[in-house]
């Protein structure tokens, strides 16, 4: 088949949806399709910027929401007239990332697949870019259910999501789990002293790597609350965040609060590639996504990531992470906002190599089995050929 994967954000980009494209990718043509990706950063920049976000800024500021929503239509309209220009070269399914790219796709003659990754409206409420309750959620929340009705088949990355999905507008969706690159993030452990050399960390460091976006949902507040603990009983603990976000100075101020600062490191936004070997000098990993305006963590790439790369997990019991971790056998899950009980966990596989390395050898087996993105590409291509009438 000829594929179109198409989205109204920005591609390359630092996130989840970003990683799931270049995978979703990867897996469909060593299957023999033929694939590509559009999304909003082939509009030309003096419209992305000029056009688009320039404008929305502004109505912002006039009121809350609205540049919001202003923005997602015209991502909408400027990535429809380059999805058309796309679909005139013969292609046989397009799957949209979004809810505008959905519509934006619609006007084609291609059949049209959704893959939805979380909650449009609610996922607004909760970054503060809508208000619940105001006309601005509400417009959202009718486009958000509407572009589930309008497409050929629905695809879900977690079970959460396609309940909601269902119990909303009565759509059946198809739940595909998210999936890793499972040759990219693979056991490095013998480079754990090249790789923290090269990143500037002592060899003797404890290090707790977060690679997690800067936002509430995302519990990042939470490794800092708890490390003060840990490091009564392990002065060279470290907590390690990859990503940038909304929460940064404010997690800045509570280790310096706290006291901690020097045991905290921010590195900001790292590249993809480059992650791997965060997750390779790192002793555990941390997910410790809390609930926030309803949003819960669907299958978290990182999660996935930090599994597949042989790195033992503590992850909060929320969504697609309760999924994916059995807890005591190939990870750690801990209740969510409950920092004595992340602290303990931190303390638990410090304290503990042996049970770290046991449950990191069985994360490794499972996402080799169950989340590789060789086998997702054949689920994916399943619900295509049933779009297109074939299944």
């Amino acid at each position: 088949m000829k594929i179109l994967l198409a989205t109204a954000y920005d591609y390359p980009h630092l996130g989840g949806l970003s990683v799931h494209l270049t995978t979703l990718k990867a897996g469909l043509e060593s299957r023999g399709h033929e694939v590509k990706i559009v999304s909003f950063s082939d509009v030309p920049k003096w419209k992305r910027d000029g056009v688009v976000r320039g404008p929305a800024f502004l109505l912002n500021k006039v009121k809350q929401g609205s540049g919001y929503v202003w923005t997602l239509k015209r991502r909408k309209d400027e990535l429809e007239a380059l999805i058309k220009e796309e679909a005139a070269k013969g292609y046989d399914l397009i799957n949209a990332q979004d809810v505008y790219t959905t519509f934006a796709s619609l006007p084609t003659d291609v059949p049209v697949v959704s893959t939805v990754h979380g909650y449009l409206t609610y996922e607004g409420i909760s970054k503060g870019t809508v208000i619940e309750g105001s006309p601005e959620a509400e417009k959202l929340m009718a486009d958000e259910l509407e572009s589930y009705r309008v497409t050929r088949e629905v695809i879900t990355v977690d079970t959460r999501i396609k309940n909601y999905i269902e119990e909303k507008t009565g759509v059946v969706g198809n739940m595909i789990k998210n999936f890793i690159d499972v040759e990219s993030f693979k056991p490095e452990v013998e480079r754990r002293d090249e790789f923290r050399g090269k990143h500037g960390f002592e060899l003797d460091d404890q290090i707790f790597f977060v690679p997690r976006r800067l936002t509430k949902k995302n519990g990042v507040i939470y490794p800092i609350l708890a490390l003060p603990a840990v490091l009564e009983k392990f002065p060279k603990a470290r907590v390690v965040f990859a990503g940038t976000g909304e929460m940064m100075e404010e997690m800045k101020a509570k280790a310096a609060e706290l006291g901690i600062a020097d045991r905290v490191t921010l590195v900001g936004a790292v590249d993809h590639a480059e992650i791997i070997e965060y997750y390779s000098l790192a002793n555990v990993a941390l997910v410790p996504s809390i609930y926030s305006a309803g949003v819960e963590e669907a299958t978290s790439i990182s999660a996935l990531e930090a599994m597949g790369s042989g790195v033992p997990l503590i992850a909060c019991a929320v969504g697609g992470l309760k999924e994916i971790i059995l807890d005591g056998e190939d990870g750690l899950l801990v209740e969510e906002q409950n920092v004595e009980d992340l602290s303990n966990a931190m303390i638990r596989l410090l304290a503990d190599p042996e049970e770290g390395q046991r449950l990191a050898d069985a994360a490794r087996a499972k996402i080799v089995a169950e989340y590789s993105h060789f086998a997702a590409a054949e689920k994916y291509e399943e619900i295509y050929l049933k779009a297109l009438g074939r299944g």
